[in-house]
């Protein structure tokens, strides 16, 4: 029984890489390269970390689901470019009227994706998640992560709009 259910794996997983998917996040995949350059860093407060982690995050989960290669040209199948538009910190609860309680971290892109295989799929969208955390800390004692949190929701948000179609 074991036997026939690999044999059976196999054999779907054969026949679904010559259709051109190559995941089973339920993408489909017709590419084999992505492009994705490091995102700019707009946001009116400036942390020197957040760029080079929001692009690997998003690289790295889009690469891991996908099998697409890594390419720096302009020639990819895929093409993702963007910046950070947002890094803030706000008050999102008060106690006794007067305290906070709860203070949010919210980051922010604005991502161009461009399908050079089919155009129809290329977007610009504005991605934006925020983790809360107590107003006994600052920013600085969580910040690597809440940074870790939010880039894993939002590489989450752009692999799905880019690949998946939600």
């Amino acid at each position: 029984m074991a036997r026939s259910i690999v044999l059976l794996v196999i054999t779907l997983s054969l026949f679904c890489s010559g259709c051109g998917v190559y995941s089973f996040t339920g993408a489909s995949i017709n590419g084999k390269t992505l492009n994705m350059h490091v995102l700019e860093n707009r946001a009116r407060n400036i942390v020197p970390t957040l760029s080079p982690s929001l692009t690997s995050k998003i690289r790295s989960r889009i690469l891991t689901q996908t099998g697409l290669s890594p390419v720096n040209s302009d020639k990819a199948d895929y093409d993702i470019s963007g910046y950070i538009t947002t890094y803030e910190v706000t008050v999102s609860a008060v106690q006794n009227t007067q305290t906070a309680s709860q203070n949010r971290l919210t980051i922010g892109v604005t991502i161009t994706f461009k399908n050079n295989l089919d155009p129809k799929g290329d977007f610009t969208q504005t991605f934006s998640r925020f983790a809360d955390f107590p107003a006994s800390q600052t920013v600085q004692t969580v910040e690597g992560t809440l940074i870790e949190t939010i880039g894993n929701q939002l590489a989450d948000d752009i692999f799905n709009k880019a690949f998946v179609n939600w």
